[in-house]
C-alpha cells in the first residue's frame, strides 16, 4: 500500500509541475496569484518528498534498511513544503482551516512510514 501511495505522490508531483493555471478555465484568480508565488525551490522540495517516499517503500519491498532514511528524508521535505505553505501563503484565510486537512493526513503517512521502517528493523524483517 505505501509504494501505491508513493506512486500517487509521484502523480500529483506531476500534476502540479504541469498544471497551468492561466490555461484551466476552473483556477480562479488566487489560484493563479498562489501558483506564481511559490518559490523556485519550492518544486524541488515536492520532488524530494514524493521520490524519497516511492524509493523508501521500495526500499521496504527489498528488505533494506535505505527505508529509514528515505522516509525521514521525504517527512522531512514534507515539513518543509506545508510549513511553507501554512506560514508563508494566506492559503488558510483563503481557503478555510480545512486546507490543512490533506497535509496533516500526508504528514500522518510519513510518520507511519518512518514507524514501520523502525519496526521491520527492529523485527528483522529489513536488513
Amino acid at each position: 500500500m505505501l509504494f501505491l501511495w508513493g506512486v500517487v505522490g509521484c502523480v500529483a508531483f506531476y500534476f502540479h509541475v504541469t498544471f497551468d493555471p492561466a490555461q484551466s478555465s476552473t483556477a480562479t484568480a488566487w489560484d493563479r496569484a498562489y501558483h506564481r508565488a511559490l518559490p523556485g525551490w519550492f518544486i524541488y522540495d515536492y520532488a524530494v518528498a514524493v521520490a524519497a517516499a516511492l524509493l523508501g517503500s521500495m526500499a521496504m519491498l527489498r528488505r533494506s534498511r535505505w527505508a529509514n532514511i528515505l522516509y525521514i528524508v521525504s517527512l522531512a521535505a514534507v515539513i518543509v513544503q506545508f510549513g511553507y505553505v501554512f506560514a508563508f501563503t494566506p492559503l488558510v484565510a483563503a481557503k478555510g482551516i480545512g486546507a490543512a486537512a490533506f497535509p496533516l493526513f500526508i504528514a500522518g503517512v510519513g510518520v507511519f512510514q518512518i514507524w514501520l521502517a523502525g519496526l521491520a528493523t527492529r523485527r528483522g524483517w529489513i536488513l
